[in-house]
């Protein structure tokens, strides 16, 4: 019994391929548009995993930060997913401390009696100079 052989297409446009059997594209454009938009889906989702992971920080530093200003211990955060490497900018106080910042949330590592914490404020004008 001969077996059937399946109908391959072009991967991008989908049209029925003849010629050589592990043929994929149809022609030159075709290939070249089909890695142009792979190439693409690769730099996208770099892309959105990080604003995936900025938009939860920002969800998270909002939560425990209502007053404009407070104080967390820092496994609080990360047992809500909170990931420090991940920040939009960053602010230097007048005593010389860098706040990370999520957008309009910002955050300070420091260590009190051997507890990491992290102190938490809202941007503010006078931050802007």
């Amino acid at each position: 019994m001969d077996k059937l052989k399946p109908t391959v297409r072009c991967l991008k446009c989908r049209k029925k391929l003849k010629g050589r059997s592990d043929k994929k594209f149809c022609n030159d454009h075709c290939k070249s548009a089909y890695h142009y938009k792979k190439s693409l889906e690769g730099e996208l989702k770099f892309y959105n995993d990080v604003l995936r992971i900025l938009r939860n920080n920002r969800k998270i530093l909002k939560l425990y930060n209502r007053e404009g200003k407070s104080t967390v211990r820092c496994g609080v955060l990360l047992e809500e997913g909170f990931n420090p490497k991940f920040f939009t900018h960053y602010w230097k106080n007048s005593k010389g401390d860098v706040y990370l910042f999520v957008f309009e949330f910002g955050f300070l590592k420091r260590s009190e009696h051997g507890k990491d914490k992290y102190v938490l404020v809202k941007w503010q004008e006078y931050m802007e100079h």
